[in-house]
């Protein structure tokens, strides 16, 4: 059976992203729109919406134009939303890579996504400067470094242009917009096809459950790069006419000073810092009694510390759901009073249908009854780019997004997540492919084959072990050494374990559901 949304449906303008978020951004005027938060730094939205345009002419005097690539490398900066908005401006397609890729993941993203432009910041050019010569790309643009550095323009140079900013035509349906990379339900980083369409229709859905204000002031926190970041964070808050106050890297004093410096209103969290929130003795030396609102997202919230998280800070705390494919959201729990149901997902957004589906038959379930969640809507993706395979794995023909996920539905429409049919890791909200892991372990010498399972872990949610069938003698440390120095941190495996043979199918696929069997009958 098909579930739907207990909400109407809502109407999907025909417009571009970036016309949609900044359409009053000019009348906003002075208003600040992105603070920084380390030095206070304020970009206002009038500011914004002329940078923006500034910007867009910027990359067409350049020769940027309709559908090219650019990538958009930097931690979370009032110019992040500049950048963001002057590329789609200018008709161009943003990727966005992880604050924390090496040089390979940079440079594996930039060329699949065929990235004609990079902008970046200072800090990062020792991995973002050789990824771009690595990947051809034409020109790198940074931010924070004088005259530049490494080969690369000043950012301030985009900025320079006086000509009116390019006016493209857009068909929203069928333009991307955004090529954000998500390993999906398997496999190595694919591009996620976003349109112009998916993005708005996004947005206009998820203020059905989540009410952001023209006077909120929200904390950006979760990193921009992101879906979520990117989404429900920066786009919903500029598009609503809010306040950002963006934190470049996460550390808890630093975060809970900008709460109560700024008294942030509302928070976007995700459950390692719904931890901290609960748990760590800091909190009580800040006044937080602004916050109005918080909500968890990017990986599934215990009940238990969710109450514990609102007795601590003393005000709401609401799940949502969703995935990169999805733009992201597909699901949340109301944030009107009385709607809350702790450890739950929520009920699904306007336009958006859900099935449950028996993952050995295929077979529709019923109300109480846990399978694969099926996501249909404007907000699921095209496909992946250049992978009609992995298109077909995840998107079937009737348009029914296959999530991976096991979850079951209440009588009232609240849906509770049980588990992952995908064997991605979730470590602080990233996205894991132990398929990556594996393969880098393959390579050392002493390893004649590996597997990779998530394990759990308090703080960050999981994190990767391996285990190992060794062909030689090789201390473990030197095998989390060697995989450390090839992968981002968040990637690097956390424990390791030798074993006889790995579980395989007859037709070679690992049997990580062994493996995970063997380490939870050790953990009980």
């Amino acid at each position: 059976m098909i579930f739907r949304s207990p909400h109407p449906d809502v109407a999907v303008p025909d417009v571009a992203l970036q016309r949609f978020v900044l359409r009053e951004a000019a009348q906003r005027g002075d208003k600040p729109a992105l603070i920084d938060g380390p030095s206070g730094r304020v970009l206002t939205y009038a500011g914004l919406a002329a940078g923006v345009d500034r910007l867009a002419a910027g990359l067409a005097a350049r020769g940027f134009g309709k559908g090219e690539v650019l990538g958009l490398f930097m931690p979370n900066l009032p110019e992040f939303a500049l950048a963001f908005h002057g590329t789609l401006t200018a008709g161009g397609v943003v990727t966005t890579v992880n604050s924390l890729a090496t040089v390979q993941d940079a440079e594996y993203q930039l060329r699949n996504a065929r990235a004609r432009f990079l902008i970046t910041v200072a800090p990062f050019l020792d991995r973002a400067a050789p990824a771009a010569v690595q990947a051809e790309v034409e020109e790198v643009f940074v931010l924070g470094a004088g005259r530049g550095g490494g080969g690369a323009t000043p950012f301030s140079a985009l900025l320079e242009s006086d000509a009116p900013a390019p006016n493209p035509p857009f068909e929203p349906a069928r333009d991307l917009a955004v090529l954000p990379y998500s390993s999906g339900t398997t496999g190595f980083p694919k591009g996620v096809m976003l349109t112009h369409r998916n993005l708005v229709a996004n947005l206009v859905q998820t203020v059905a459950g989540h009410h952001v204000a023209s006077d909120d002031r929200i904390i950006a926190v979760l990193p921009f790069f992101h879906i979520y970041g990117m989404q429900v964070v920066m786009n919903l808050a500029l598009w609503s006419g809010a306040t950002l106050v963006t934190l470049p890297r996460f550390e808890l004093e630093p975060f809970l000073a900008l709460l109560q410096t700024h008294r942030i209103t509302r928070a976007f969290l995700v459950p390692p810092l719904v931890l901290a929130l609960a748990n760590h003795p800091a909190v009580d030396r800040y006044d937080l009694s602004s916050l109005r609102a918080m909500m968890s997202g990017a990986a599934p919230l215990d009940a238990a510390l969710e109450a514990a998280c609102v007795r601590r800070v003393g005000c709401q705390l609401i799940q949502g759901y969703g995935l990169t494919e999805a733009s992201p959201v597909t699901h949340t729990v109301p944030d009107e009073p009385g709607k809350g149901r702790p450890g739950t997902i929520g009920q699904l957004l306007p336009n958006t249908e859900c099935r449950i589906v028996d993952p050995a038959t295929g077979g529709d379930l019923g109300p109480g009854e846990a399978g694969e969640l099926l996501i249909r809507g404007p907000q699921v993706m095209t496909g992946y780019l250049n992978n009609p395979e992995a298109t077909a794995e995840t998107l079937d023909a009737a348009g029914w997004l296959h999530t991976g996920d096991i979850g079951h539905v209440d009588a009232d429409g609240y849906f509770t997540i049980v588990d992952r049919l995908k064997e991605l890791i979730k470590y602080k909200g990233f996205q894991v492919p132990p398929a990556e892991l594996e393969a880098v372990l393959r390579t050392h010498p002493a390893v004649s084959d590996a597997a990779v399972i998530p394990i759990p872990d308090e703080e960050a949610g999981e994190v990767p072990k391996a285990y190992v069938v060794l062909k030689g003698d090789v201390p473990l440390e030197a095998l989390l050494a060697y995989v450390a120095e090839r992968v981002a941190p968040y990637k690097r495996i956390r424990a390791v374990e030798v074993i006889d043979a790995i579980p395989r199918s007859p037709s070679g696929k690992i049997l990580r559901r062994l493996l995970k069997e063997r380490e939870r009958a050790v953990r009980a």
